[in-house]
């Protein structure tokens, strides 16, 4: 009989990381979940061994903290077990940019693209051995959309597909899969935490939805899912724009709109 493979969550004591620890105990994985609430992450894991029969591990860490993050980063390149990683944990922006201190910039930064990107790089080199294994990255529409006025929020989302994108090219000839999940506004914590009332939104996604659509991407082995985009050709046409951009690029001259006229 098969094993399935371990499956590692951070972010897991709310929202969308919970949401994927119970479909994921559901499918019959085991789980190791990470997140700074160890009570609630205790009360997840004794609900989902009760229900699903699955071994639920409960790892607390801060990955926003040197030594939560590296105590994660050694539990996903030692445990063989973990063949799935989803880098759910992050934290939104609250406020303009002109509005942020030096510690709240280093704190979101830190967690929503420093810790995401070491996390994948503890696993990644065990993951290309073994050939085989899936590193799921939980980015954001807002990273296409500057006009949204979340600048540092949005430019680590922007940062979490091009890492995803770049490390499918450089891992999936080896047997890794990496997914990259955009979500847009979704029923979570995460909006509170930023001083936001979710209910002054106009139209919110449920959590539910959001990570069953994710993981319907994510068994088709999709590269990019972007479960609130109805036209998915959109996202063919913007991809297809910028690989034409970049045949238009040519390195040694500047373009003639860029030549001197004197």
């Amino acid at each position: 009989m098969t094993t399935l493979p371990t499956v590692l969550v951070t972010g897991a004591s709310s929202g969308i990381g919970a949401t994927y620890a119970e479909r994921f105990a559901g499918r019959g994985h085991d789980l190791v979940l990470v997140a700074r609430d160890k009570a609630r992450l205790d009360t997840l894991a004794t609900r989902l061994r009760e229900e699903h029969g699955v071994a639920v591990e409960v790892l607390q860490a801060d990955l926003t903290h040197p030594a939560g993050l590296a105590a994660v980063e050694t539990r996903l390149r030692e445990d063989a077990r973990i063949g799935v990683l989803i880098n759910n944990a992050g934290m939104a922006q609250s406020g303009g940019f002109v509005g942020q201190t030096a510690q709240s910039i280093e704190r979101l930064i830190t967690l929503n693209t420093t810790a995401l990107t070491r996390l994948a790089a503890a696993v990644a080199p065990r993951f290309v051995q073994s050939g085989s294994g899936a590193i799921v990255n939980i980015g954001s529409v807002v990273g296409f959309a500057p006009e949204f006025g979340m600048s540092i929020y949005g430019a680590t989302k922007a940062f979490v597909l091009f890492l995803s994108q770049g490390l499918n090219l450089e891992l999936s000839p080896s047997g890794v899969y990496v997914q990259a999940v955009l979500p847009a506004a979704t029923r979570t914590e995460i909006w509170g935490r930023a001083g936001i009332d979710v209910n002054t939104l106009t139209e919110v996604m449920e959590v539910d939805e959001l990570v069953d659509a994710a993981l319907v991407g994510f068994d088709q082995r999709e590269l990019v899912t972007i479960p609130p985009l109805h036209v998915a050709g959109r996202w063919d046409a913007l991809d297809g724009a910028r690989q034409g951009l970049l045949s238009d690029i040519r390195q040694a001259h500047a373009a003639d709109r860029y030549l001197s006229q004197a």
